[in-house]
């Protein structure tokens, strides 16, 4: 893996997240992880920490509360949000629709977890985000000011959980 420069990133993010979809990881080796495809979600920036220059860039996903790697996420500091090249479609939906309560969802899938700065990528992964959580808040009802979005995506009221990541590190697949 090489390490990029965030600023020297040539991307469409609706394409990376809403059209090829991401893989959110979570976790480390020894205390476990799990991963789940993500097809909502935001890169940019937003505010300002002492000694940062400019904005803070950061990433949001979201997980409904009912996804097996939602643990993972409230449990652990970092996660990452991987990309992966068009062969891996297929795993991807695979690990968006399976549980890994369940079974070992990412090895019948085909990715192979790597283990770098205290959270888990994948050897196959072309671009990822290492990102620290530095907001966490429940989507709630009440302030959908577009009722009709309540109905299409939540029939069932499980709300995700929106989370920020502080964008740490940015690697590629050499």
């Amino acid at each position: 893996m090489k390490e990029l420069n965030i600023h020297d990133l040539k991307l469409n993010p609706f394409d990376l997240v809403g059209k090829d979809w991401l893989a959110l990881a979570a976790g480390n080796e020894a205390d476990g992880y799990n991963a789940m495809t993500v097809a909502w979600g935001q890169l940019g920036s937003i505010w300002k920490r002492n000694g940062h220059p400019g904005c803070l860039p950061t990433a949001i996903c979201y997980v409904r509360p009912s996804r097996y790697t939602k643990q993972f996420v409230d449990k652990e500091e970092l996660f990452t949000l991987n990309h992966f090249p068009a062969q891996y479609r297929k795993a991807l939906g695979y690990i968006g629709s399976h549980s890994g309560r369940d079974e070992n969802k990412l090895e019948k899938a085909g990715l192979t977890p790597v283990f770098t700065d205290g959270t888990t990528t994948f050897q196959q992964a072309d671009l990822i985000f290492v990102c620290r959580k530095i907001y966490v808040q429940d989507l709630q009802e009440e302030c959908f000011t577009d009722k009709e979005l309540i109905d299409t995506n939540y029939p069932q009221r499980d709300f995700h959980t929106m989370y920020i990541g502080e964008i740490l590190k940015v690697y590629s697949q050499e």
